[in-house]
């Protein structure tokens, strides 16, 4: 197909999501005055310019999706504006297909959660980008941040990635985790914003050592598994294996301005089988460290067969690597860094990380945080009083933490 290049094995798949359109993106909320959507405009068209990525136009194939790569696009055509709030904007437009023959996302100015704040929501079409690169491009709009790198935007590491180290095997299945099961079954998200002290009294649960926000994620969602499998199956056997969904950025050092989709999930155990919430903190000590290292024959071969025969690998996903018993539960942080970020002024309050719809009897965790805080994010299949029941148990985990620093 002329000006057109075919989907690679991760960008197909997720072009082949069955749960529902695979949209994904990350929200900032700042206070103060909007800006117009002519002055945005003007900020994206500075700062985001000379990005082929962002004028890519996804084509359906008779087997393979393709990119048409001839048109660089025009990113402050994107900008949309809209007085509704993330809730509300989550609740249509991640549900809703992008129209074809337009770069499959959008930046939208939104209305604030309370009085006097507004939201800045990149809502995409996750085989166009990742996480990481949202992130790339949202520092791009901040005060003091440049434009983002076109150079560096292409340089895709294609001889060495970033990985995590051990973990099973790819078929290998675990314990499905019978979530509350409240509700319509239906997609539903919901954020809460934590309290910075909660996070904080967490991390000091574990006496002796540093622990990291991500060893508290994933301990406190290992809790929030515990906690339905007592509440459908009694105490869990130790010997059974629960395993969370985690993706892992495969930049290695010098490609961190890529733009596209460079990471993979991995899988680490989830310590369900213990009691203490402050020993299931030590054993998620360690899970998430990464090595890079050179691509292998064997990864290379078998992303190709996939990609090659897209229907196979997709009937492979739905059959196992979508299925509870492989991951019942997902967990993904995002972090801006930067201390004293603004837009134009503007103070940026709080950052939320929305997944794509989650496989069905699963449920996605996220974590967004920035120099002021952290907010949680929960999506599941399984309808909006089950994504609510789920968040409440995750903030009795980190509470249970904290208590148990102020008794160290």
């Amino acid at each position: 197909m002329p000006g057109s290049t075919p989907l690679p094995f991760l960008e197909e798949g997720m072009a082949r999501w069955p749960f529902g359109p695979p949209n994904a993106g990350i929200c900032l909320d700042f206070t103060g005055v909007p800006p117009t959507a002519a002055e945005l405009r003007a900020l994206v068209a500075e700062r985001w310019a000379e990005l082929p990525r962002l004028g890519r136009r996804l084509l359906p194939g008779t087997r393979r999706h393709c990119w048409a790569t001839e048109d660089r696009g025009d990113p402050a055509g994107q900008v949309r504006q809209a007085d509704v709030t993330l809730r509300e904007a989550v609740r249509g437009w991640f549900h809703t297909s992008f129209p074809e023959g337009r770069p499959p996302w959008n930046l939208h100015l939104l209305r604030g959660a309370a009085d006097g704040e507004f939201s800045l929501l990149f809502r995409m079409h996750h085989s166009l980008l990742d996480g990481r690169s949202l992130t790339t491009l949202l520092r791009a709009l901040l005060d003091g941040a440049p434009p983002v790198d076109a150079c560096a935007a292409l340089a895709e590491p294609r001889t060495h990635r970033r990985t995590a180290i051990g973990g099973p095997g790819l078929l290998t299945a675990g314990l499905a985790v019978p979530l509350p099961g409240k509700g319509e079954r239906r997609p539903a998200f919901t954020v809460v914003r934590l309290p910075g002290e909660l996070l904080r009294g967490a991390r000091r649960a574990v006496r002796g050592r540093a622990v990291t926000t991500n060893e508290v994620f994933l301990a406190a969602a290992s809790g929030v598994l515990r906690s339905c499998l007592l509440a459908s199956a009694g105490i869990p056997d130790a010997s059974e294996r629960v395993w969370l969904s985690v993706p892992v950025d495969q930049r290695p050092p010098g490609h961190g301005d890529f733009l596209g989709n460079a990471f993979g999930n991995v899988r680490v155990p989830a310590p369900v089988g213990l009691a203490d919430p402050a020993a299931r903190l030590a054993a998620c000590a360690g899970l998430l460290t990464t090595e890079v290292r050179p691509r292998r024959a064997a990864e290379r071969l078998l992303e190709g067969v996939a990609g090659a025969f897209p229907g196979a690998g997709q009937a492979l996903a739905r059959g196992r690597l979508f299925a509870p018993a492989y991951a019942p539960a997902a967990c993904s942080y995002v972090h801006l860094r930067e201390c004293g970020r603004t837009l134009a002024g503007r103070p940026l309050r709080r950052v939320t990380a929305v997944p794509m719809v989650p496989p069905h009897d699963t449920v996605t965790f996220t974590l967004g945080g920035c120099a002021r805080g952290h907010t949680l994010g929960v999506a599941t299949n399984s309808g909006a009083e089950d994504a609510e029941l789920l968040a409440e148990s995750f903030l009795h985990e980190l509470g249970l933490l904290g208590r148990i620093a102020t008794t160290c």
